[in-house]
């Protein structure tokens, strides 16, 4: 019998000024064996060969890349070994078990040159730089049915089982004509020559089940399921279905890769329907859990950090909080402001792309219309320390050098405040700044100067080493000249102030540092070590390679270099709210404190010190985030000489000065100082729910005391004046009345409007909040790509590099709601060195309608209905033809999608 190779994809049709219109014909051919030894070649008649010593199923060579596949049976019938070399790699098959270049290999496996996996009741070889695939379906004693399956007609010499037209196989007499009296309708003249086939097969295995089966199921699964003899031939010939294990059903044609919470709805194909082993309808399996339990969607689990979470459960960071729905992800946006880091020479811009200083020089690191922060590397120092003049306003210029802050000339020793900056002491590590201008700095002062500027506004006017915050990284490289470099170097340099050499090594100066930071610094890799627990929310790879360069060119004190690299990991998993524990005394870190403070992770900023106590302290208006460091116990607080004493034993401040505990005339009234808080008498006569303020008890702005002086600038001169005003925390509204800050109105053409009420202003939409109008922007449209060696780009211009083995979507509009109108799925095929990419195969589903496929200079359609309507889903054009790649362009029409790359 002359076997036909199934036609999957029809004709095809391209038109464009250099290509005529052509026909393009995708066929898979297959070559089967399965019983004793039954074997159906490509092309010619059936055969049948009976023997235990080795055979070549097939053996060629095509695109320089070689292939041999040879098969054994022993005395059973049943193949006991499969062995398959492409490209000189090679996979044995034998007892269930899988070796790949003689080591034995778990299922799913994913290799550059091939991939093997479960394809329903069968394990399916996959090649990556051959249009081939081997399937084999094992049983008890060995495996009874293979195929060799091509995808395209190969022009080429083959040899072995599979490449002959017919052979000669011994006749035997076995009765099997009661199978094939059911099989008319679809053997038809052809019923004697398998009847043949039958004897020949079964002869002298009559007690194998397997051997007979075998058969009997190719012969049935060729007929197809329309055939008379699909419902009945297990009954007639009593061959048992496969047993499936927990909640799964055999299906003599069903899907091969079962829908599983990960993936329910997996992109399937005809080819892709096979004897296989599923769950009840609207059910998937449960791939989070042991056993093969199957499951409805909605009660699927999701996993993250190695830990399991029912549907409906809620995970939450700092910045973001995530819902288990459907066995996936739902996760609202990061809800955390933009920050900058310059840590020693490595640099993260707002939006968040890395690089490198190239020497170190004078930068401008951030600058706005009302602000510029400079950092200065100090030329002395071996250390990546530097100075870091803040100037603010064109008025007020903080520096941070050295352990030492100052305002002009004054040294900042625990806060100092202007119209324009909140400054203090937060521990003996760090200084907070917190401005009216929409940014806020915090500053590591020990051991090493460290920056992080954090944008509280919408700002459009940015610009430095910081990046210009706005939410692209592909502009971030913008020079001090207007224009984008490619490159970090250029970039840096043209933001540095004066002559800047370029040396900053980019290679360990010694071997000996190398070698202490190559040990020290993979403790940021230990799956189990203290760092572990924050490895879920942060990756360590960036961290891990600047801790080694950060260490190995450290020219002294290598442990306290190590110690504030591994210290940037750790800040950066505690602005995501996750801790890593006591990770100081695992690594040797550990800081010594002055006088009588303690060392904690935790210190806060609220009422922590004597001056404190003295009045509202507006460190408590603040987002308190705790920082590490040095400071006082619970129940103390530190005092002018950096020693920690209880309340009762606190100075009490006022403007103009301080007093010690006890009683004291201040500007002719009777006062006391006690617990650190000045207390006077009063009588002011206020009204309307007014207090009355003595600035030498009370040294507030009260020039700040109303709604709209939230909004408008403040000046240096403004101090406190005695007064009425409303209590503290409540300000004057546009109304008259004292009200919190959440409830203060704005003004927008002469109208009052109250807190959340919205208008509509120069395309953009602004909404009242504590005294201030916040306006939003419409959103951009994006787009996502993918080049050479595994590099994408995200819809919001988010470039990575994942160089994967296997099949992965793109982009789709179905996001698990089982609705899709379009799927864009890629594959990279790899060169005979396995370390690049020769070209990418792409498939693209429209409607569920059609699916298009790109792949070796080859356009396949395969239609899912009658397939009408395609001319109203897609048009295909020929753009450019160069080094064998073809690209085309598909223009999708009245498409939406969410679910983007």
């Amino acid at each position: 019998m002359t076997l036909q190779p199934q036609l999957l994809a029809v004709c095809f049709s391209l038109a464009s000024g250099t290509i005529n219109s052509s026909l393009y014909i995708h066929l898979f051919f297959t070559c089967r064996t399965f019983g004793s030894g039954v074997v159906q070649p490509f092309s010619g008649s059936d055969f049948y060969v009976r023997s235990n010593c080795p055979f070549t199923l097939t053996r060629f060579t095509h695109n320089r890349v070689e292939c041999d596949i040879t098969i054994q049976r022993d005395d059973s019938g049943l193949v006991v070994q499969v062995e398959i070399i492409i490209n000189k790699i090679r996979t044995v098959v034998r007892n269930a078990n899988i070796w790949v270049e003689k080591n034995r290999v778990s299922l799913p496996y994913d290799h550059t040159y091939q991939h093997i996996f479960q394809y329903g009741i069968y394990t399916k070889l996959k090649s990556s730089l051959l249009p081939l695939s081997v399937t084999w379906h094992n049983v008890l004693g060995g495996i009874d049915t293979v195929w060799v399956e091509l995808d395209q007609e190969l022009s080429i010499d083959m040899t072995g089982l599979c490449g002959k037209s017919n052979v000669q196989g011994m006749k035997m007499l076995l009765d099997c004509r009661y199978f094939f009296s059911f099989t008319l309708d679809c053997l038809q003249e052809e019923t004697l020559h398998y009847i043949q086939l039958c004897e020949e097969n079964i002869y002298g295995f009559k007690e194998s089940k397997y051997i007979s089966c075998a058969f009997f199921k190719e012969i049935i699964t060729q007929c197809g399921n329309s055939s008379f003899a699909w419902d009945s031939w297990r009954t007639v010939t009593k061959c048992e279905k496969p047993n499936c294990p927990g909640d799964l059903d055999y299906v003599e044609k069903g899907a091969a890769f079962v829908p599983t919470c990960t993936n329910p709805n997996p992109t399937t194909s005809y080819q892709d329907l096979t004897s296989s082993c599923v769950c009840p309808k609207s059910k998937v399996l449960n791939d989070h859990t042991e056993g093969f339990q199957c499951i409805s969607v909605s009660s699927c689990p999701c996993e993250f950090a190695g830990k399991s979470y029912t549907s409906g459960e809620l995970r939450s960071t700092k910045c973001q909080s995530c819902l288990c729905s459907n066995g996936k992800w739902q996760c609202s946006e990061n809800m955390c402001p933009s920050r900058c880091l310059i840590e020693g020479h490595f640099v993260t811009t707002f939006d968040g792309k890395h690089y490198v200083l190239p020497g170190k020089c004078t930068y401008v690191a951030s600058q706005g219309q009302n602000w510029t922060i400079v950092i200065e590397f100090s030329a002395k120092c071996p250390l990546f320390d530097y100075i870091l003049p803040l100037l603010l306003d064109l008025q007020e210029t903080y520096t941070f050098s050295h352990n030492m802050v100052t305002f002009g000339e004054e040294e900042v020793t625990e806060l100092h405040q202007t119209d324009h900056a909140l400054v203090f002491w937060q521990s003996s590590m760090y200084v907070q700044v917190h401005t009216t201008l929409g940014i806020n700095i915090q500053v590591q002062m020990f051991p090493e100067i460290q920056l992080y500027v954090t944008s509280t506004g919408n700002h459009k006017d940015m610009s430095g080493l910081c990046g210009n915050n706005n939410n692209d990284t592909t502009d971030d490289f913008t020079t001090s000249s207007g224009i984008v470099e490619n490159s970090p170097q250029p970039f840096a340099l043209s933001w540095s102030v004066g002559a800047c050499p370029v040396n900053i090594p980019s290679s360990c100066i010694k071997t000996e540092y190398e070698i202490f930071a190559d040990e020290k610094c993979s403790m940021l890799n230990v799956p189990s070590g203290i760092f572990s627990t924050c490895h879920a929310h942060i990756p360590t790879d960036y961290f891990y390679e600047a801790c080694i360069q950060r260490t190995c060119n450290c020219a002294s004190r290598l442990q306290q270099c190590l110690c504030v690299a591994l210290g940037s990991y750790v800040k950066a998993c505690s602005s995501l709210g996750v801790e890593v524990g006591d990770w100081r005394k695992a690594t040797n870190c550990t800081v010594e404190c002055q006088n009588n403070q303690e060392f904690s992770y935790n210190i806060p900023a609220c009422n922590r010190t004597c001056g404190s106590l003295s009045g509202p302290d507006p460190r408590c208006e603040l987002d308190d985030t705790p920082v590490e460091g040095c400071g006082c116990p619970e129940g103390t607080h530190l005092n002018q000489g950096h020693i920690c004493t209880p309340k009762a034993g606190c100075h009490c401040h006022f403007h103009g000065g301080s007093t010690p505990p006890g009683p004291v005339v201040i500007d002719g009234r009777q006062c006391s100082c006690d617990n650190g808080k000045l207390k006077c008498s009063e009588d002011c006569g206020c009204r309307n729910g007014k207090v009355c303020v003595h600035c030498s008890e009370d040294n507030i702005k009260t020039a700040q005391k109303t709604c709209d002086s939230l909004s408008k600038p403040m000046v240096a001169h403004m101090t406190c004046e005695n007064g009425c005003y409303c209590p503290y925390d409540q300000y004057e509204d546009h109304r008259g009345n004292c009200v919190s800050l959440d409830e203060c109105t704005c003004v927008y053409s002469g109208k009052v409007f109250g807190e959340g009420q919205s208008v509509k202003s120069n395309c953009k939409t602004c909404t009242c909040g504590q005294g201030q109008w916040h306006c939003k922007d419409e959103p951009c449209s994006g787009r996502c790509q993918v080049y050479g060696n595994g590099h994408y780009q995200t819809f919001d211009s988010k470039w990575y590099r994942f160089d994967g083995n296997c099949q992965y979507t793109l982009v789709e509009d179905d996001c698990g709601k089982r609705n899709s109108t379009f799927s864009v799925r890629v594959e990279s095929v790899p060169c005979c060195d396995e370390a690049l990419t020769c070209s990418r195969s792409i498939i693209i589903d429209l409607q569920g309608k059609v699916t298009l496929t790109l792949s070796d200079i080859r356009v396949t359609r395969q239609y899912h209905g009658n397939g009408t309507q395609e001319g109203f889903l897609y048009s295909i054009h020929t753009i450019f033809v160069f080094n064998n790649v073809t690209t085309f362009h598909a223009l999708l029409r009245n498409f939406m999608f969410k679910c983007m790359c």
